[in-house]
């Protein structure tokens, strides 16, 4: 039974059909989904779903592309009120965005410090969104160490994904890794310890090679697996499958195991 580390189910692409989508993943093979919340409105969205779906765990935080858009800097206080009342798994989506133009680094850089503090407050591990800008992130890693956490969408350098691992991270590999031009990507999906590595879709984003522009869903995901099977040599399915739910659960803790 596969773990989806990081899926947006809350959003409102899957408003029509989110129990359907939840139960075409089930029947896929997927037994636990971590929902992120991306502003501190959907961090009740996210609850919500979590409480109403026992597949699904909730993470909370605010994401670094909404910065200038939807975060006022109070809204740490508000986060923190939440973390102490409801106990996620962890915190996050969080980290640093340098690909879309226009963001205030500034604004991301206050907001994702804010957050590490927060996340070493409550003893929780953090989801990072860390796009083009892992040695940044790094840098603030090392001054507010964390209880590790997940590196979402990871595609750095091997230096960089070390000094994650170093740090108590587990690495997230999804649709980029499917298409045959994400050489790095692969090259790192097939070489680093089978340890430090987790799956997930951040469905409704990153479709896989197969399914270009169109919603991705978590049904994708053991397709995903096979896929990262076969690029490793060969893994069995089921040995595969048991080691990344151990390295997910080193990380947040027992998860769904499924029907």
């Amino acid at each position: 039974m596969w773990i989806d580390t990081h899926c947006h189910l809350d959003a409102p692409e899957f408003a029509a059909d989110r129990e359907a989508v939840i139960a075409s993943a089930q029947r896929a093979g997927v037994s636990a989904f971590v929902i992120p919340a991306v502003t501190l409105d959907t961090c009740q969205d996210v609850l919500t779903l979590c409480q109403q779906q026992p597949a699904c765990v909730p993470a909370l935080g605010l994401h670094p592309i909404y910065a200038d858009s939807h975060h006022q800097l109070s809204d740490i206080d508000r986060l923190d009120e939440l973390l102490a009342r409801h106990r996620p798994r962890a915190v996050g989506e969080i980290g640093l965005d340098f690909f879309v133009e226009g963001l205030s680094e500034e604004k991301q850089t206050a907001l994702f410090v804010a957050q590490l503090k927060l996340a070493r407050k409550h003893d929780l591990p953090v989801l990072l969104h860390v796009r083009r800008s892992q040695d940044k992130i790094l840098k603030y890693l090392r001054q507010f160490p964390v209880r590790g956490g997940f590196a979402h969408a990871f595609n750095g350098s091997r230096q960089q994904a070390q000094q994650f691992l170093d740090m108590g991270f587990k690495l997230g590999f999804g649709g980029a890794m499917t298409y045959p031009r994400a050489l790095r990507i692969r090259e790192l999906a097939t070489t680093l310890p089978l340890d430090a590595l987790v799956i997930e879709t951040d469905a409704p984003d990153i479709p896989p090679e197969w399914q270009p522009h169109q919603r991705h869903a978590p049904d994708q995901l053991p397709r995903i697996a096979s896929l990262l099977a076969e690029l490793r040599g060969g893994i069995p399915l089921g040995e595969l499958a048991t080691q990344l739910r151990r390295n997910s659960e080193a990380v947040l803790g027992p998860l769904p195991a499924g029907i």
